[in-house]
């Protein structure tokens, strides 16, 4: 009896599998966050146990993929142990076509931003509802916030023309807490003119750690598509 296979769900399985493919042995990887990523960490680790690939060290984003790591057995270091990161495969929430991307849906983005930056390649993982011509327009933009800055924060982001939102947990009473024990601003902008300068000025108001913009670190994107009921990938 065959069970019914879903097709976004092969999809996101193939595209993190071609980015899993390109991992070389002997070099360290940044491994990403979230569902897509989660797969790629899942056909290193099989890699590795096949033979095929040999000597890798996984560098996680997040306690998710530090935990997806050791189940897939794959070895583990961290920035402190090594001086570069080969490759890094991570997920994002919104590419736009120069390659810029919104990303910290899954409230991750600090650590995938510092660890995705210090990669020589870095390959991000999408489906192609996630491709959009502008950022900020299909997904709000996440701010990780020191908890005892919440309100000024939020009257500097307001004064910026934005519209900020904190995040609270799901199954969970109170506020989304990220691994470094802060809180999750989602801010609405009307347009993200220029991403490269609102990254900086967000960066720039006390008590933020972090946003999810990500400008100018992408080198890769592998775009997976269902057509015809198939999963198909391709790069741009």
């Amino acid at each position: 009896m065959s069970a019914e296979i879903d097709p976004v769900k092969l999809m996101k399985q193939e595209v993190a599998k071609a980015a899993a493919d390109r991992v070389k042995s002997g070099t360290i990887v940044g491994l990403g966050s979230g569902s897509t990523a989660a797969y790629a960490i899942e056909f290193l680790g099989n890699r590795l146990q096949s033979g095929q690939l040999k000597d890798i060290q996984g560098v996680p984003t997040s306690f998710q993929s530090e935990v997806l790591a050791k189940q897939y057995g794959i070895p583990l270091t961290t920035l402190d142990a090594t001086d570069h990161i080969d490759v890094a495969i991570d997920g994002a929430d919104e590419v736009d076509p120069q390659k810029n991307l919104i990303k910290g849906g899954g409230a991750a983005h600090t650590r995938e931003k510092l660890v995705d930056s210090l990669a020589t390649q870095f390959i991000v993982v999408v489906d192609s509802t996630k491709l959009v011509e502008h950022l900020g327009s299909t997904f709000l933009l996440p701010v990780e916030v020191l908890p005892m800055a919440i309100s000024p924060v939020m009257r500097a982001i307001e004064k910026l023309g934005g519209k900020p939102e904190l995040r609270m947990g799901v199954r969970k009473a109170g506020p989304v807490i990220t691994d470094q024990g802060n809180m999750v601003i989602d801010v609405k902008f009307e347009s993200i003119a220029n991403p490269a300068e609102l990254e900086k000025t967000l960066n720039n108001i006390p008590g933020v750690l972090e946003n999810g913009l990500f400008v100018g670190v992408t080198d890769l994107v592998l775009v997976g598509e269902v057509k015809d009921g198939k999963p198909v990938i391709r790069e741009f």
